[in-house]
């Protein structure tokens, strides 16, 4: 199978799966939490405890697909995708809710690390253009399940913020319906013979466990995959508490609470590939440490905004940043590792990816109900600033042209 070819069929999976998991996540899954009897610090729970999972089993998947093969490692994510969604359709609690969130947590756990690694294995000079675009298609998936998900909300409510047992049902059958597709058209391409080098539990074995210590072991990857693991954590709380911000404080409604989340998407989705050309081209670290600043800014300034147009303009830059930052750190943690390792690498940084995504709904959680919108988003916001120089100091670049 070619390269256009595979590339293709991983992004209309991509597409698929992320708009199942999109539907399941924003704006429904903090109303829903809302609506089960959740707090603000329950509510950030709910929605960081599927990247926990993430945490904990991206690295080790990623790796496990560099001995046992991609196609495998795909497929039990797909599985996730396909299955886990349906559970959504009997919860009746919060403990529920937060169980099920746990278990949807494997499939972006076990398949994200493992697809990208496949785009990085064949993209050669090129990585941070095309993870940008394969990126930016699952991010259309995104863009659209938040709106559908917030406007069958909208359709449906019993009076403005209530919501009908039923309607959360809705939501979540579509998703399982979509997550199901994307498992059998992935189905259609990793059921085939893969040649995997090494033979032998005990060979594979030891390839495991060096690649982890080797990857994992090394400062620079360690600390580009954290600049997108703190970007991460304001995009965490950006997605559970905006919402709520803008249907509770703002007066927007739960469509509108979703087209903020969807336009900031959009500007990310567009500018991802255009930025990763740039970065293969003149360098990734510039565009790191600006998108850093960029989503620092923005994300201070939601507290202090009420109506639909200036939530708006803060979401536009927020994911104009989040697409500098996105553009260039998974590429610049493929620059640094040997190929076939390129599994372990973005185990890894899917790893501190997640920390950073499952923290920030969590951290702000709890900073908003002590201290509330403002200081909560301002604290979280000076640590991206703060990380910005470090980052620049501790971590040396190749120059783009010895990039292969």
């Amino acid at each position: 199978m070619t390269f256009k070819t595979t590339f293709a069929m991983l992004c209309s999976v991509g597409f698929l799966a992320r708009f199942s998991y999109a539907l399941a996540r924003n704006p429904v899954l903090p109303l829903f939490a809302l609506y089960l009897g959740a707090g603000p610090e329950a509510i950030g729970l709910a929605v960081g405890i599927s990247t926990v999972t993430g945490i904990f089993f991206k690295l080790p998947s990623g790796a496990l697909s560099d001995v046992i093969g991609r196609r495998k490692t795909m497929l039990m994510g797909l599985f996730f995708f396909g299955f886990v969604p349906f559970a959504y359709l009997f919860i009746t609690s919060y403990a529920m809710l937060v169980a099920v969130r746990f278990f949807h947590g494997f499939a972006t756990a076990v398949y994200g690390p493992v697809a990208m690694a496949v785009v990085a294995d064949t993209a050669g000079s090129r990585k941070g253009e095309m993870l940008s675009w394969f990126s930016s298609v699952g991010i259309i998936g995104g863009l659209l399940g938040a709106p559908v998900g917030g406007l069958i909300l909208s359709m449906t409510s019993v009076s403005p913020g209530e919501y009908a047992p039923w309607a959360f049902k809705l939501v979540y059958g579509i998703c399982a319906v979509t997550g199901l597709a994307a498992l059998v058209l992935g189905a259609r391409m990793l059921l085939t013979e893969e040649k995997v080098e090494g033979a032998g539990f005990k060979a594979r074995l030891d390839k495991f466990l060096s690649g982890i210590k080797e990857v994992a072991g090394d400062r620079r990857v360690v600390i580009t995959s954290s600049m997108e693991g703190l970007q991460n954590m304001a995009m965490g709380a950006l997605e559970a508490f905006l919402p709520i911000y803008a249907v509770t404080v703002a007066g927007l409604t739960a469509f509108e609470a979703g087209l903020l989340w969807a336009a900031q998407i959009v500007v990310t989705m567009l500018s991802k590939p255009i930025m990763g050309r740039v970065s293969d081209r003149f360098g990734r670290k510039p565009l790191i440490v600006s998108g850093l600043l960029a989503c620092a800014v923005s994300f201070a300034a939601i507290p202090l905004l009420t109506g639909f147009w200036p939530l708006l303009a803060a979401a536009l830059v927020f994911g104009l940043g989040e697409a500098f930052v996105t553009s260039s750190s998974a590429a610049m943690v493929a620059d640094m590792c040997r190929a076939g390792q390129y599994g372990t690498a973005m185990g890894v940084f899917g790893t501190i990816f997640d920390v950073g995504h499952a923290s920030g709904p969590i951290l702000s959680g709890l900073l908003l109900g002590a201290f509330g919108y403002f200081p909560a988003f301002l604290t979280m916001s000076l640590v991206l600033v703060a990380a910005a120089p470090l980052f620049a100091l501790a971590v040396r670049e190749e120059n783009a042209s010895s990039r292969g």
